[in-house]
């Protein structure tokens, strides 16, 4: 998370405030426009201009869209119908070894080093799934499917300043080489950030027949790549660029994923299969930001909804939204101690953002209980970096990472004294982080060679979701830092957990 340019899009509501000026200025920033618009966007305009397909909603009051009534989440009811459990590891009859891995990938502005990170790591991903073993220690060869979407599930906000062809994911499947895509690798704004080294697909290698990618049987000789180069087709679509919304909604594109009724979900080879693994693999720097369609939208454009706005040091004046409404309408902290640090902070639901039970209910009635499915969660999130990990698996983080994060305020003074990084000290502080992003870092990347990679928002309801799909001694959440040099380990963690599934310790 870092602001590498001075004004964009993650950050600024301008249009729908009506203000010339700032228009201007914003207009400027991102080269992207030349007018200031005739009058303001209505509240209407702004909630309405995105055009999202999202799964279906049952929102009467009867039930949650399974036949039953026990009852709606407050964002509607998943239209569902009643599914029994099917053949899988949670069955425990011995046919544990389909494998259905989703990437939801923070594509904003600020992910340009993390991407290039975690594409350095897909071939050991690769390798690592090709060595899980079974029960007797043989290899396992694994039934996998990995399918790739982004945390861009649209936002009144970013429509505007979408690179031409450019369109959120809303959680599709996205199989397209990114050598044919590098536009996306070149930020927003007049002095932008490049990362083109985060695509490394020399020969552009997508899978055939579905939009993710398939392979089982020994060394995964059974695939739908060409030339059977699994590593190569990952390293191809896995990368995702950086010019998606900066108000990222993992949880959202998650549901939207995994959604039974999707249509790369459905027909003759679906991404989600009865009786699979699913491994769900979250990487972002920032909090959710699952707004609650449409209505949610309105405190982010509307300036007499400016509840979770912060005041802008500049004009000490809540001038505009910024990316601090999705932490500030989505989690509580209380009230920090003297040295700005909050006890705790949990999420809540104020009617901005979609409750946590919306996605909880999917995870742990639909999928769990009612699919016997089993469902593990990676989150390479916004916390310190893990210092040590079990040497056994699932390989879980032992030190450091949540078990060393502090929610507090940003502090002022350069880093490692205060939280300012050396690109932002001039034109910076305390106040002003505080405005964009309504709470300190989590973590502060560096790079080791006297650099930074930037600094991660701490998660809270990402981290929530995660943590809640541990049952007692049986370990399903791995959550492990954003701002690590080499994502390596956290990799490890997710095949880990798999393992432990496939083979469960005694």
């Amino acid at each position: 998370m870092r602001v590498k340019y001075p004004l964009n899009y993650r950050l600024q509501a301008p249009p729908v405030l009506g203000d010339c000026l700032l228009f201007g200025a914003i207009v400027g920033a991102l080269g992207t426009l030349t007018a200031c618009p005739a009058e303001p966007m209505s509240d209407e305009t702004s909630t309405t201009m995105l055009t999202i397909t999202t799964l279906p909603l049952d929102t009467s009051d009867s039930g949650d869209g399974d036949g039953d009534d026990t009852g709606c989440p407050p964002g509607g009811c998943l239209d569902l119908e009643e599914t029994t459990g099917g053949p899988g590891c949670a069955s425990g009859d011995g046919t544990c070894n389909q494998v259905d891995l989703l990437f939801i990938i923070d594509n904003s502005g600020t992910m340009g080093e993390e991407q290039v990170n975690l594409s350095a790591n897909f071939p050991l991903l690769i390798d690592k799934l090709q060595m899980l073993t079974d029960k007797d220690g043989e290899l396992l060869n694994p039934d996998v499917h990995i399918m790739v979407t982004t945390t861009d599930v649209g936002h009144p906000q970013c429509t505007q300043f979408q690179i031409p062809g450019y369109e959120p994911a809303v959680g599709s499947p996205q199989s397209t080489a990114c050598s044919e895509r590098l536009e996306y690798f070149t930020g927003l704004g007049s002095n932008p950030p490049s990362f083109p080294e985060a695509c490394d697909c020399p020969v552009p290698i997508v899978p055939s027949g579905a939009p993710f990618i398939e392979f089982s049987g020994p060394m995964g000789q059974t695939t739908n790549v060409p030339g059977d180069d699994i590593k190569g087709a990952l390293s191809c679509i896995g990368p995702q660029g950086i010019v998606g919304c900066g108000y990222e909604a993992p949880l959202e594109a998650m549901l939207q994923s995994i959604y039974t009724g999707a249509e790369w979900n459905s027909g003759n080879k679906p991404f989600l299969r009865d009786g699979a693994i699913l491994a769900i693999a979250v990487i972002t720097d920032e909090a959710d930001c699952s707004v609650r369609s449409p209505d949610g939208y309105a405190y982010f454009t509307d300036p007499n909804l400016d509840t979770y706005w912060e005041v802008n040091p500049d004009t000490g004046t809540k001038s505009q939204a910024t990316s601090a409404v999705c932490w500030n309408a989505g989690v509580d902290c209380g009230a920090p101690d003297g040295n700005g640090v909050y006890a705790d902070c949990m999420s809540t639901d104020t009617g901005v953002l979609h409750p946590l039970s919306r996605y909880l209910n999917y995870l742990q009635d639909e999928l769990i209980v009612k699919d016997n499915k089993e469902v593990i969660m990676l989150g390479i999130l916004g916390v310190p970096p893990v210092t040590a990990h079990n040497l056994n698996p699932p390989f879980e983080p032992t030190a450091g990472g949540v078990m060393d994060l502090v929610y507090r305020q940003w502090r002022d003074g350069a880093y490692p004294a205060g939280d300012i990084l050396p690109d932002d000290i001039a034109d910076s502080d305390a106040a002003t982080k505080e405005f964009e992003f309504g709470v300190g870092p989590g973590c502060t990347g560096e790079d080791g060679m006297g650099g930074f990679t930037g600094q991660a928002i701490p998660p809270v309801r990402v981290k929530e979701v995660c943590e809640a799909l541990n049952e007692g001694d049986k370990i399903r959440c791995c959550i492990e830092s954003i701002c690590d040099t080499d994502f390596s380990d956290a990799l490890g963690c997710l095949t880990g957990i798999i393992q432990t599934v496939v083979d469960p310790p005694e």
